[in-house]
């Protein structure tokens, strides 16, 4: 008998080729795999043709259209700027006074506006130095919160904590933004003397070479008030209404080559029907050198459209196929006695079922990776098609997000294998399975749990592996519904998935330690 390590008749790459050879001779395993593919491709694809959406105001409807940052990613730009042009290297240094707002609740008389007095969590005044006022320009900002303190951010995506002292009207705050070349440094003062870095930013796009016009000056911004309630069958509904800020600065001091006088742009504001009317317009006063100035909208990245793992709905159907195939890939031969005989051809047991390990999860793995191939690209391109805005992602983001799917349907064919190994019973072992993968997966996503019990089931079991999926992150400086339900996951995507391989490697070395012990 020849050494399983020399690859010989029954060496490992022996077994894996007559593994190999059992599988593609079972026309019922391989129309079960193709099943998963189909699965996948055409309930996403179908649901992607019925998503349709349209934007617009007053009965005049448009397609949804997205602005996007200096990285490509999706923003919210809409602010209120006062400013004036910077040639070069120089400063802007500002006192905030005070920070006020209004917030729109729900209507308590239906037609009367019930507007209150508040300020929302990440209501922002400070002073910015950005790219022309163009939606989505390159930007450096330093600026208070109403109760995140101040912070320093720049291209929407970076945000930097400062102190966590807020304005009052009788507790400013001081801010000050320095240029130097293509480097912006954020600095916050109590009293105008003495200084602490708040951070420090180059951002991509910002012009660093002579003459590096720029515009600089002081913003404000409310993002919208974010509510969450629950319904009597555990839905949620999310509601954002509208609010304004209102901030006042003096002490403003612009050093360097400054030119022209100060002007004032609504940034990204909304117009009406009509094409001349702001929505919800911002607004500025000047007063001895003081500064009054009103905005809504939010500096900040976006997390409002649909995103490209949406194109995936089939992906749960795909694996319940996957795991049927995996399972019978193993009973089947027990229920006939057959793994007896795969065994006394190869004494080394547990080398006999990892090779039914490696050809079940690379069989899955190809699968998985021409479903997710096919489907993320051409659903993504029917729902911009139907007037969805769609996140835009990075090439890297969506081959990660489709190696992903692969790897996630390998891990669940081994995972399935293993039960099958365990358990011995076909119905048992898919069930098995499927309670440990796609139960909690759809218990979690459903909204029929607590949030807080959804995403722990998320970070324990093997559903943590559709994490994966997950192609734009949360982020800190923007309040949203990060839940399940809205495809937000509680672990990072790569960390999701290795909860998934730590828990079919497990199942794999149980299986593999019982058919060693000669219980097959």
């Amino acid at each position: 008998m020849t050494d399983p390590t020399t690859g010989g008749r029954d060496g490992f790459p022996h077994l894996v080729r007559a593994e190999w050879t059992k599988f593609r001779t079972v026309r019922g395993w391989v129309a079960g795999m193709t099943l998963a593919v189909v699965l996948v491709v055409a309930l996403g694809l179908l649901s992607a043709a019925g998503s349709h959406a349209s934007c617009g105001m007053g009965g005049v409807e448009t397609a949804c259209t997205l602005t996007t940052g200096p990285g490509g990613e999706a923003v919210s730009d809409r602010f209120f700027f006062v400013h004036r042009r910077l040639d070069g290297d120089g400063s802007i240094t500002v006192r905030v006074d005070s920070m006020t707002g209004r917030i729109r609740l729900p209507d308590a008389t239906p037609g009367v506006r019930n507007v209150v007095a508040g300020v929302v969590p990440w209501a922002k005044a400070g002073i910015m130095v950005k790219d022309g006022v163009r939606e989505g320009a390159s930007y450096a900002a330093v600026m208070v919160t109403a109760r995140h303190g101040v912070r320093m951010q720049h291209d929407f995506t970076e945000d930097v904590a400062g102190g966590s002292g807020g304005v009052s009207p009788g507790s400013p705050r001081w801010l000050r933004l320095t240029r130097s070349g293509g480097t912006l440094t954020g600095y916050e003062s109590v009293d105008g003397r003495r200084w602490t870095v708040v951070g420090t930013a180059r951002p991509a796009h910002l012009p660093a070479h002579p003459p590096a016009t720029v515009e600089a000056g002081m913003f404000v911004a409310s993002p919208g008030d974010l509510t969450v309630s629950r319904g009597d069958l555990g839905g949620a509904s999310v509601q954002v209404r509208f609010t304004e800020a209102t901030a006042v600065f003096d002490q403003v001091r612009v050093e360097g080559r400054a030119g022209g006088t100060w002007s004032h742009d609504d940034v990204g504001v909304a117009y009406e029907a009509d094409g001349r009317t702001p929505h919800h317009p911002g607004r500025f006063t000047e007063s001895g050198g003081a500064f009054a100035i009103t905005g809504v909208g939010d500096v900040a990245p976006s997390v409002d459209g649909v995103r490209i793992e949406s194109t995936l709905s089939g992906l749960v159907a795909g694996l319940v196929a996957v795991i049927v195939v995996a399972v019978l890939f193993v009973t089947t031969e027990h229920r006939r006695g057959l793994f007896r005989t795969t065994l006394l051809a190869a004494p080394r047991r547990g080398r006999a079922f990892a090779a039914k390990a490696v050809v079940v999860g690379a069989v899955a793995f190809a699968a998985g990776l021409t479903a997710a191939a096919l489907t993320v690209p051409l659903g993504a391109r029917v729902l911009r098609a139907n007037g969805n805005a769609v996140l835009p992602v990075s090439t890297f983001t969506e081959l990660r997000v489709v190696a992903g799917v692969a790897t996630l349907t390998a891990a669940v064919a081994v995972l399935a294998l293993a039960c099958g190994a365990l358990v011995r019973r076909g119905a048992a072992a898919v069930a098995a399975a499927a309670g440990l993968v796609v139960v909690p997966h759809i218990l979690a996503t459903a909204s029929v749990l607590p949030l807080d019990v959804a995403r722990w089931l998320l970070r324990l079991t093997p559903a943590a592996g559709f994490a994966v999926q997950q192609s734009v992150p949360e982020y800190a400086q923007v309040l949203g519904y990060y839940s399940p339900q809205g495809g937000y996951y509680p672990l990072p995507p790569l960390a999701g998935l290795a909860v998934l391989c730590g828990y079919a490697a497990l199942a794999a070395v149980l299986a593999a330690v019982r058919i060693r012990k000669g219980d097959a």
